[in-house]
């Protein structure tokens, strides 16, 4: 008889092994279709993966694995002007708080958002070895990572009620759904991801030319491709190289799949007092140089490029890419680099699969697409921000009110408090001669009498001035959809003020 510990055996059998109702006996079967059972169980399994592993959320760009990291380190205090601490131990909070799906999935997600040559803006500050394009980084335990200034701009305001929060995977503690990402994350970082029955490849961009595009729309938004692509000429990898081509960038802008080809920067001079020689100083994205020089080595071993006599690779983490081609003499050295590109990962292929979750449903986004979601997500965070901060703002100014008028009189507020049996009675009392409110009354009961009668009339008036001013302000941002608008633009020329770099990336022709 089958027992509850054997559920597979019995479902292979088109039995299903349940748990105990009150009054049953242990291990009840019951019928099944198994082509049901299968199809349900792996269409759970299809959702789990898509939505809670391995497509991003196209407001803040991140999955949750990613997601997951940045706000428990900001709530370990892992802030820019702190210190580093051990990964193993932001691994380990990760795991154990919100992300229970092993420790090496949450360490590799770690050490891309480190690495300067796969993010546009690195998200963590990583101190030791955190690998190269050829070789893998050292163990958790051996690096050290704290967040960097530009994940500030993404976690910051969280704590305002900005976004919203749901329970984490044992219901003991809350974890943001979505960030609050205070610039286009995922053009600018990018991300691949394989889910179940689709996948997403997105490329990075340059900060100060999305923020550039993505202020245009939001002041026209009838904006087309090509006025957007104005602004974004094209993808801006961290490893440089140039773009051949924007046919395929034009197609992927407009309906969020395309095709390009990436190519390696080079130079041509003297590498010897008597031979020319190629200098490759750029490789395509992810295309690292030791992969590079061994497939040019068996190709000249093969007889397949002529006129190559060595290679050096001189790279290293303080120079960068510098691989140098010496060149036979009597070969016209752009005719081997034309081989080159043609035959090796010197020149690579891109595609974008432009595939995110947007309130919640996976959907394939073009350029103008993938802003508009971010920008509808902005003005609903400042929106809820400013919502949050009038209210703070309005409750601390009852309690100044409350504070002044008490002050008049510190005396008879000592008297009052003195004299009463219990707290109820001095409440009363307090409400009664002073025309308080029960939050006031409660609390000049809280505090405690030295800094009450410590507290200064003019600086209580100034501070009443000031918070009336800060309600009177966010009123009238909160009155108008195009204030808020402003207000978004305004805030990202600040963060391209702070983070925005020159082009890496050089825009070609076919």
């Amino acid at each position: 008889m089958a027992t509850a510990k054997t559920p597979a055996k019995s479902a292979a059998k088109g039995k299903k092994v349940i748990g105990p109702k009150p009054g049953e006996f242990p291990g009840k079967i019951v019928d099944i279709d198994v082509s049901t059972e299968m199809s349900e169980s792996f269409l759970e399994y299809a959702y789990s993966v898509i939505y809670s592993r391995a497509l991003p959320d196209a407001r803040d760009g991140l999955k949750p694995v990613h997601r997951r990291i940045l706000h428990q380190m900001a709530d370990m205090g892992l802030r820019p002007e702190r210190g580093h601490v051990k990964s193993a131990r932001v691994v380990g909070e990760v795991m154990g708080k919100l992300h229970p799906h092993g420790d090496g999935a949450i360490y590799d997600a770690l050490v891309r958002m480190a690495q300067s040559f796969s993010m546009g803006l690195p998200l963590i500050d990583g101190h030791g070895n955190f690998g190269s394009l050829d070789a893998g980084p050292a163990a958790m335990r051996y690096t050290e990572a704290r967040l960097a200034t530009a994940a500030m701009a993404m976690v910051a305001e969280a704590d305002e009620d900005t976004v919203d929060f749901g329970p984490n995977y044992d219901g003991q503690i809350l974890e943001p759904l979505v960030l609050p990402a205070a610039y286009p994350n995922l053009l600018v970082n990018g991300g691949s991801g394989i889910a179940v029955g689709m996948a997403t490849n997105m490329a990075p961009h340059n900060l100060g030319e999305v923020i550039a595009a993505t202020k245009h729309l939001i002041d026209n938004p009838k904006a087309t491709i090509n006025q957007l692509m104005k602004f974004v000429p094209g993808p801006d990898f961290p490893t440089g190289g140039e773009l051949v081509g924007l046919e395929g960038v034009r197609e992927a802008y407009a309906t969020g799949k395309g095709s390009f080809k990436v190519r390696a920067t080079v130079e041509i001079n003297k590498v010897t007092t008597r031979k020319m020689g190629i200098v490759i100083k750029e490789l395509p994205f992810t295309i690292g140089p030791e992969k590079v020089v061994e497939r040019i080595a068996d190709l000249v071993k093969a007889k397949k490029i002529q006129g190559i006599s060595d290679i050096i690779d001189l790279s290293d983490g303080q120079t960068g890419t510098n691989v140098v081609i010496e060149l036979k003499n009597g070969f016209e050295p752009e005719n081997v680099l034309e081989q080159l590109f043609r035959l090796t990962p010197m020149e690579d292929a891109f595609s974008i699969n432009a595939v995110a979750l947007v309130k919640g449903k996976p959907q394939t986004l073009g350029l103008k697409e993938l802003l508009q979601v971010f920008i509808e997500h902005r003005i609903e965070v400042v929106r809820r921000r400013s919502e949050f901060r009038k209210a703070k703002a309005q409750a601390r100014l009852t309690l100044v009110d409350g504070l002044l008028k008490a002050i008049i009189d510190i005396d008879k507020v000592i008297k009052i408090i003195r004299s009463s049996d219990d707290a109820s009675t001095a409440k009363e009392s307090l409400i009664k001669g002073f025309k308080l409110n029960d939050e006031q009354a409660t609390y000049i009961l809280d505090m405690p009498l030295r800094r009450l009668t410590k507290m200064s009339k003019l600086e209580l008036e100034n501070e009443q001035k000031e918070l009336a001013k800060t309600i009177a302000a966010l009123v009238a941002l909160l009155k108008s959809e195009e204030n808020i608008k402003k207000q978004v633009s305004d805030e990202l020329t600040a963060v391209g003020k702070s983070f925005a770099i020159p082009r890496r990336t050089r825009i070609g022709k076919a």
